[in-house]
């Protein structure tokens, strides 16, 4: 399987469907079909069934799926199996937040290590990371760490970007509006609560549910 010729928008949708068929492997279902997953995941069941033909894993007429085959394309595919470390810069209410979940149920990914700049949070621990002063951000070894969160505010987003891109950080989930300036070869995901709230409002009060198809 040639992972690089995976769409893009299939990548996207593959973590959603992993989350599913756990809980479908735990229940003890063992087969599911494309329209059951399509009621579950609200994605229409020729867009599930083209996103697992991308992984060579196609269905039988008639049978479905094998949740358990599955689940091990998308655990291959996902690199489900090595654990990925992740830091957070900014510990206000949302990054406390973020460090108390943890990415619990990801057995693949956790928060080790995050900055801030009160005095009072660091030195502290909150679930099993300790904070750190954000002036070690820049001297601190991150070499076992690819990911960054980043969840201060606005107006210091970019500065604590360029020192994350110093540090050797592969990719930034971005929390905050600013829209940031980094190089090629550092990848972002931009996550604003706001957009994301004000979007939902649109939809409801000009499409329908009956009008909304999955994505």
């Amino acid at each position: 399987m040639n992972q690089d010729k995976i769409p893009q928008a299939t990548a996207k949708r593959l973590p959603l469907y992993y989350r599913v068929l756990q809980h479908l492997s735990e229940s003890g279902k063992q087969r599911v079909s494309s329209s059951e997953l399509s009621e579950v995941v609200k994605i229409d069941s020729a867009t599930i069934r083209r996103d697992f033909s991308h992984l060579g894993a196609l269905g039988k007429k008639g049978y479905g799926y094998n949740v358990n085959r599955l689940l091990s394309f998308l655990r291959d595919t996902l690199n489900q199996d090595e654990l990925t470390k992740v830091m957070l810069v900014g510990v206000g209410n949302l990054g406390t937040a973020l460090l108390k979940y943890n990415f619990l149920k990801n057995n693949n990914m956790k928060i080790v290590k995050a900055y801030d700049t009160n005095a009072y949070k660091v030195g502290t621990t909150i679930g099993e990371t300790s904070i750190h002063p954000i002036q070690q951000l820049a001297t601190d070894n991150h070499d076992d760490i690819a990911v960054a969160i980043l969840t201060v505010p606005a107006d210091a987003a970019q500065a604590v970007a360029d020192v994350l891109v110093s540090t050797g950080v592969s990719g930034i989930l971005n929390f905050t509006p600013v829209r940031l300036s980094v190089p090629n070869d550092i990848r972002v995901h931009h996550i604003d609560l706001g957009v994301e709230l004000q979007t939902l409002v649109y939809f409801l009060n000009n499409y329908p549910l009956k009008d909304q198809g999955g994505e």
